[in-house]
C-alpha cells in the first residue's frame, strides 16, 4: 500500500475520531456512536477503493477514471443505505444535525482519498 495514502486516512481517521469525542462532551445531543460507526466505515470503504483503483492502474492506467468512480460509487452506495438504515431505525428521534455530519464524513473522506490517488495515476 501507498505510504502516503495510509498516513492521509490514518490522519483524517484520527482526526474525526478526536472531533467525535470532544464533540461527545461538548454536544451530547449527537449520536457518538453512530459517527465513529460511520467513520470506521469509511475507513473501511476508502481502503478498499485504494485497493480498486490501484487494481485499475495496475492493469491499465487509462482505467483510473473507471476506478475511481466505482470506488466513489461504492462509498455513496453504502453511505446511503447507511443513512437510510439509521433513518428507519431512529424513526421518532432523528437528529438532523448528525446526519450532516456523516455527509461531511463522506466529502472528507472523498476528497482525500481522490486528491492521493490522482497524484498516484500521474507519477505512474
Amino acid at each position: 500500500m501507498n505510504r502516503t495514502f495510509i498516513i492521509a486516512v490514518g490522519i483524517v481517521f484520527a482526526a474525526l475520531t478526536a472531533i467525535f469525542f470532544y464533540m461527545k462532551t461538548a454536544a451530547p445531543d449527537f449520536r457518538f456512536n453512530v459517527m465513529m460507526g460511520a467513520n470506521i466505515l469509511m475507513l473501511t470503504l476508502s481502503t478498499a477503493s485504494y485497493f480498486m483503483v490501484t487494481q485499475q492502474i495496475k492493469n491499465r492506467p487509462q482505467a483510473f477514471i473507471r476506478g475511481v468512480y466505482s470506488g466513489t460509487f461504492l462509498k455513496l452506495f453504502v453511505c446511503m443505505a447507511s443513512v437510510m438504515l439509521y433513518v428507519m431505525i431512529n424513526k421518532k428521534d432523528i437528529h438532523k444535525p448528525t446526519l450532516f455530519v456523516l455527509f461531511g464524513i463522506y466529502a472528507v473522506y472523498s476528497v482525500v482519498e481522490t486528491t492521493i490517488l490522482s497524484k498516484m495515476a500521474r507519477v505512474k
